[in-house]
């Protein structure tokens, strides 16, 4: 536990992630920042979900999309 005292993402379900940050910015918005098909063609949270637990690089940009959503919502 001690490890992850400072991370703001632990504890944070991915699929929570991609749900509030398609509540706030939209699919459109999120497909311009970071430009994958699973955004960009026919976006379900489920068709994300699947493409991010197996593309590390995507799902670190969405994770640092996540933060900046939080530290600009604070």
């Amino acid at each position: 536990m001690e490890t992850q005292k400072n991370n703001p993402l632990h504890g944070i379900k991915l699929e929570q992630i991609v749900t509030d940050l398609q509540n706030h910015y939209g699919w459109e918005y999120m497909g311009h920042e970071i430009n994958i098909r699973c955004f960009n063609e026919n976006p379900t949270i489920k068709s994300s979900l699947k493409f991010l637990r197996r593309t590390p690089w995507a799902r670190t940009k969405v994770e640092q999309m996540y933060l900046n959503y939080l530290k600009n919502n604070k």
